[in-house]
């Protein structure tokens, strides 16, 4: 029988709870199926070994109907569980138009800050038709199915919401792009690693306080990139290249990133990195993680030297987005279905080229502007933004490890 078929017949929600255990399914289903009904909707929720059992079914005959529910009474009271049965007409209300995802992140997540996103979403005119949880730790992540109002205006009440209460919210359309192939790109410094790889370099050539002092400047918009970088780069000329390999060995991952690209890569997505720091680095990393795509500044180095320049094509803001949009061409993945991460001025760009920009522990004039943030020190947790549970992650994550 069609939806359209079920629309004005009688149904029965049978509903049953109690402690989980395996079979339970299948004996309310045998015990209906005595009585002929057509199955029109099942959901089933199971929350610390407590069981929530819905069936939605066609009514059976008038005659046989008292039976039905006495008999699915006595079932359940057999298995030490309660039933509740509730007449009606037809299927479930249609969702309303206008269907987004929902994701948001704890640290823990509370009573209250739950409370203010469910009533931000309900006065935006959207409905919650389904919440589960994404994740237990290393934060807590739930993901509101929300129908009824349209993705951008529910997405910046919920920023400014989450900015208020303290959670991490992200909004994104339902729809099957959800789960197709995507590209993932992310920035280097302070996103994928915790360090700025020039300020490595320069604690070599004992200039980190004077390169810090610049570096900062440009992260926070206040300085050109291409001028800052010049800047820096020039305070590092004379150094050995042998300083390549031991600076390679310093650069420190964040935590989450090796999960975050083995579990897209096994997954199927492509992942690349931007930087506006150096490919003697990014090549590295590009080869040990197993990264489709790298591009950054490339340090001059002339008779075993740093000559304090750089050559090619300069990464800055503007290049980060113009290398998104290529790598993307070259991935064949629309630029709607890509995701960018950064935590800087210069990430931008990017992150509103991207389908989804995600801020990640950025600075306030970043966070304001990206589609969503991310503030706990966690990368992997950008997966939950892409629907990706926890279990998920764990049943991807196989016995060899793939990354060095």
């Amino acid at each position: 029988m069609s939806a359209s078929q079920t629309s004005d017949v009688p149904t029965l929600l049978v509903k049953i709870f109690g402690k989980d255990r395996p079979g339970i399914t299948a004996g309310l289903f045998d015990t209906l199926a005595a009585y002929s009904v057509d199955v029109v909707d099942i959901e089933q929720v199971v929350s610390r070994g407590r069981l929530v059992l819905c069936a939605l079914v066609t009514e059976p005959t008038v005659a046989s109907q008292g039976e039905l529910r006495a008999t699915v009474h006595s079932w359940a009271e057999s298995q030490k569980l309660q039933a509740e049965i509730l007449s009606g007409t037809g299927d479930n209300r249609p969702r309303g138009s206008g269907r987004s995802h929902v994701t948001v992140l704890g640290h823990p997540l509370t009573a209250e800050q739950t409370a203010a996103i469910a009533a931000r979403i309900a006065e935006t005119g959207g409905n919650i038709d389904r919440i589960f949880r994404l994740a237990k730790y290393p934060v807590t992540a739930v993901e509101f199915a929300v129908s009824g109002c349209e993705t951008e205006p529910l997405r910046t009440a919920l920023a400014t919401e989450a900015h208020t209460v303290g959670v991490d919210v992200a909004v994104v359309s339902a729809g099957l792009h959800r789960r197709a192939q995507r590209l993932v790109v992310m920035d280097v410094d302070s996103t994928l690693i915790q360090d700025e790889v020039i300020e490595l370099f320069a604690a070599h050539a004992g200039c980190e306080d004077k390169v810090a002092e610049v570096t900062a400047a440009a992260m926070r918009g206040e300085l050109d990139f291409e001028q800052s970088l010049h800047a820096r780069v020039e305070l590092l000329a004379g150094l050995d290249a042998s300083v390549v390999d031991k600076v390679r060995a310093e650069v420190r991952m964040t935590p989450g990133a090796r999960t975050l690209i083995r579990t897209l890569k096994r997954l199927g997505y492509q992942v690349g990195v931007v930087s506006g720091g150096f490919t003697q680095v990014t090549d590295d990393l590009k080869e040990r993680l197993g990264l489709d795509f790298a591009s950054a500044n490339t340090l001059e180095i002339v008779d075993g030297k740093l000559t304090g320049r750089v050559t090619g094509e300069i990464v800055d803001r503007a290049g980060k987005a113009r290398l998104l949009r290529r790598f993307a061409t070259e991935a064949g993945v629309p630029l709607a279905q890509t995701v960018a991460i950064g935590d800087g001025a210069n990430d931008l760009d990017m992150l509103n080229a991207a389908g989804l920009g995600v801020a990640f522990n950025a600075k306030p004039v970043v966070r304001q502007a990206a589609h969503t943030a991310v503030n706990v020190p966690f990368l992997d947790t950008v997966l939950y933004l892409l629907g990706i549970t926890r279990e998920e992650v764990e049943a991807a994550d196989g016995p060899e490890d793939l990354l060095h």
